[in-house]
């Protein structure tokens, strides 16, 4: 097997990044501002200012790339989700789950972050799901970046008193992707005011409403 490129050296103090972290970050970086045209091994390897060939080396195909950033996707939207609270019995809950008020201020502090300074991440994973359902290839890696943001949604409206929290979960998701997706790329979204916390938490109560109506 060849020997990866060698890298720049790091300035003194300054830590030496995770080169497949770096590679995935860069890579959902250019999708988010060139499209899945932009995506390429050299294209990467630029944009993240490493030797030629790095990019390949870590991830031989275009396929894997997109791998990457899918895993590299759900490692950050997950860890965002998070502030919604502990939900497998580890540490202590961050917010009152089970009060309908916090968890809609909760979750419109997540969108309001995706809106505004995780609005690049969110428009690349819209570009990268179009890709998944073209390249059956892809299917699985997609997938698994999906179950954690619906497994974490689904402990939430248990704690809520969800009866069938599972399918209550991907509704609230889809509700959700749906306003993401309006908001950062619909018709309107150019013409909208800049995101407002306080509304977010409004629409957040009413769709946590609506899931529990149907599912509670």
């Amino acid at each position: 097997m060849s020997t990866p490129p060698t890298p720049a050296t790091p300035r003194r103090g300054e830590r030496t990044p995770d080169r497949r972290t770096l590679i995935a970050d860069t890579a959902i970086g250019l999708v988010a501002t060139s499209g899945l045209r932009g995506l390429t091994h050299r294209a990467v390897d630029g944009a993240a200012g490493l030797p030629a060939g790095s990019t390949s080396y870590y991830f031989r195909t275009r396929t894997a790339l997109i791998a990457a950033c899918y895993q590299r996707l759900a490692e950050l939207d997950l860890g965002d989700v998070g502030d919604l609270g502990d939900l497998d019995g580890g540490s202590p809950s961050v917010l009152p789950v089970a009060d309908r008020d916090a968890a809609a201020a909760a979750l419109a502090g997540v969108l309001y972050r995706w809106l505004t300074v995780g609005r690049e991440r969110q428009l690349a994973r819209f570009e990268l799901s179009l890709e998944a359902a073209r390249n059956p290839a892809l299917e699985a890696d997609f997938l698994r970046a999906g179950q954690g943001p619906r497994a974490r949604a689904a402990g939430i409206l248990a704690a809520l008193g969800a009866d069938r929290p599972e399918e209550a979960a991907e509704l609230l998701v889809a509700w959700t992707d749906g306003l993401l997706y309006d908001r950062l790329a619909g018709a309107l979204a150019r013409s909208r005011v800049a995101p407002d916390q306080a509304e977010l938490a409004a629409v957040a109560r009413r769709m946590i409403d609506a899931v529990l109506a149907h599912h509670g």
